[in-house]
């Protein structure tokens, strides 16, 4: 990649002046993520929570969003890459001039995330004397407020209303003091070293660390990334994007509650038309409960325990809901900011409309992962056997309701998807009753877990298409009756009939869209790739499998990282990023595939 002359400093309108989605690396700490460029770039950065207003948010507003930009000031070339490991980026920039490395880190500290968000950049000079500029200009969240520079005894800080932020540095030349943002120019020298870092709260005093502390919490966090990714147990194929896609979960998971969010992000268009912009910044039934099996599967301990007990926590306090907040509060209500999105698509949204929705699906997604939490070794207490003996009655009453489905359509159907997760969770729920774990009628869930089956086999096949309809009485497919096969709902002969329907209507070369109708109007979900390669080898079929797998994992960006949608004409990503159901389904294809090696076993976990 070429850069321009000058690292971009001016304010910008046009769609030129945003990033591809391929060019972005995630950074995170626990508690926030943030976003660089491969043009040095922070262009996502919300302080202090991943789900809080962004003072850093030029990815959906070039002009005023605010950004922490950092570059050679002559052209330049880039190679980067996550350290091994890590979520941390490092970025070797070439130049005439000579080299420097760049390593970004959302730092972490002695014991665990730091009480207040520290974005950290160490620039270190290989050869040569490079000419380097930056400039820390935060932006107007996303139309909300105006920041400026305020002076104070201990030199000059940042403000965006409630968010407090200074800029600590070390041999990065004077700052520069404008009435909105800092800037500086120095140069490289063989073997120099410089630190340029952002520290912030929010609604709280702020630190101020000796930037000689903050680089050494670069070191830190790589140590203690490394430990983390210790623990990842897989040893099967395409291990070094596993892990990659582990570490991509870990970033969404909210360390302060156990929460895991869906994405980093909001608003990012799943087509270029716009229109189709959702707030992914929450925290689903559905993507907490895959999240969940895949971590344990790797055999990780720790995150699946937070992230069941916050889960049951909120059930217990709000009820069973689609999505919460990462406080577990739920959600308020859908707003749209006034600014450009990305590329001049809108709308740039805070909550999302599927708040309340009916969809009988996430009973299965609840016990699905409660049932694996069980089996893994674990014991539920007192009042969460009777929360879940309470939720699968109510499963056994309401599944012949219509519902919104798994897509969180406004157009209430019978979806196939919905009831094979109603008979999921009941199908848990008798194993859990058998267990001892969870008091209850078990012969009711049994019998009405059977009526569900046949209600399935009679009114959601098409013997015309010789597939699982989209929803009863419908001729159209969905690529997420694939799943059926990994719930050991139908892996036979209907179930590999219903693969090749989907492929025939839904496929583009790998890639599959969500289901009939959406060609034309999205690109093609990632995700539903990946549960063709699980279902692939559930119904028998696992040399395909393998075979689609290989096509699938090129398709991450140059660090491994996977977004929402893919258009796959120009390869193109679209939608909201990193995506943890697209990370968790990558993950999930390849233990199905490394099983499918060793012989048929579904888990590839040691």
């Amino acid at each position: 990649m070429t850069s321009p002359s000058t690292p971009s400093l001016g304010r910008r309108t046009d769609p030129s002046a945003y990033s591809d989605l391929r060019d972005y690396a995630a950074l995170g700490d626990g508690r926030t993520v943030a976003l660089v460029s491969r043009g040095g770039s922070v262009d996502w950065f919300p302080v202090p929570d991943l789900d809080s207003t962004p003072p850093f948010a030029a990815l959906l507003d070039a002009e005023d969003g605010g950004r922490l930009e950092l570059a050679p000031t002559v052209e330049w070339t880039v190679e980067r890459r996550y350290l091994p490991g890590t979520n941390v980026v490092e970025s070797v920039y070439t130049t005439d001039a000579g080299q420097v490395r760049v390593t970004d880190s959302l730092n972490s500290g002695v014991a665990g995330r730091l009480p207040w968000a520290e974005l950290a950049r160490r620039i270190e000079g290989l050869d040569g004397h490079v000419p380097m500029a930056w400039r820390v200009r935060p932006g107007t969240g996303l139309g909300s407020h105006s920041p400026w520079v305020q002076p104070t005894t201990h030199g000059p800080v940042l403000r965006m209303d409630a968010v407090l932020m200074s800029v600590r540095h070390d041999g990065v030349g004077e700052p520069e003091v404008g009435q909105q943002h800092l800037s500086g120019k120095f140069s490289t020298a063989p073997d120099s070293r410089h630190l340029l870092a952002v520290v912030g709260t929010h609604n709280e005093p702020l630190n101020l660390p000796r930037p000689e502390h903050i680089d050494a919490r670069i070191d830190r966090s790589i140590d203690a990334w490394k430990e983390w990714t210790s623990q990842v147990q897989y040893q099967g194929p395409d291990a070094e994007q596993v892990v990659r896609s582990a570490l991509a979960l870990k970033l969404l998971l909210h360390s302060p509650t156990g929460a895991i969010a869906a994405a980093a992000t909001t608003s990012l268009p799943e087509t270029l038309d716009g229109g189709k912009n959702w707030d992914y910044r929450y925290s689903w039934v559905r993507d907490t409960a895959y999240t969940l099996d895949v971590l344990l599967r790797l055999g990780l301990r720790e995150e699946p325990h937070a992230a069941v007990s916050w889960l049951l926590h909120t059930i217990h306090r709000n009820g069973l809901d689609v999505f919460y907040r990462l406080n577990g509060d739920l959600p308020g209500e859908r707003s749209v900011a006034d600014v450009p999105g990305w590329r001049g698509t809108q709308p740039v949204v805070t909550g999302n409309r599927a708040a309340g929705q009916r969809q009988l699906g996430i009973y299965g997604d609840l016990f699905s992962v409660v049932r694996r939490y069980v089996e893994e070794g674990h014991v539920l207490d007192v009042e969460t056997g009777r929360l879940l003996a309470h939720l699968a009655d109510r499963c056994c009453d309401t599944w012949q309701q219509r519902d919104a489905g798994i897509w969180e359509l406004e157009e209430e159907r019978h979806y196939t998807s919905s009831k094979i997760g109603c008979w999921q969770a009941l199908d848990c729920a008798v194993v859990l009753g058998e267990l001892g774990q969870v008091p209850g009628e078990v012969d009711r869930w049994v019998a009405e877990r059977d009526r569900i089956h046949a209600w399935v086999s009679e009114h959601c096949w098409s013997n015309e298409r010789r597939a699982y309809t989209w929803y009863a009485g419908g001729d159209e497919l969905d690529a997420s009756v694939l799943q059926a096969a990994v719930t050991g709902f139908d892996a036979g002969e209907r179930m590999s009939s219903t693969i090749d329907a989907l492929k025939d209507e839904l496929g583009e070369g790998p890639l599959l869209y969500r289901y009939t109708g959406m060609r034309e109007s999205e690109g093609a979900f990632l995700t539903c790739s990946f549960w063709m390669v699980s279902a692939l080898v559930a119904v028998g079929r696992g040399k395909e499998g393998a075979d689609l797998m290989a096509e699938l994992t090129p398709l991450a960006n140059d660090v491994g990282l996977f977004s929402e949608m893919i258009d796959p004409k120009t390869g193109d990503f679209l939608g909201n990023l990193p995506q943890g159901l697209s990370h968790l389904s990558h993950i999930d294809a390849a233990l199905a595939i490394s099983g499918f090696r060793d012989g048929g076993t579904k888990s590839a976990t040691s």
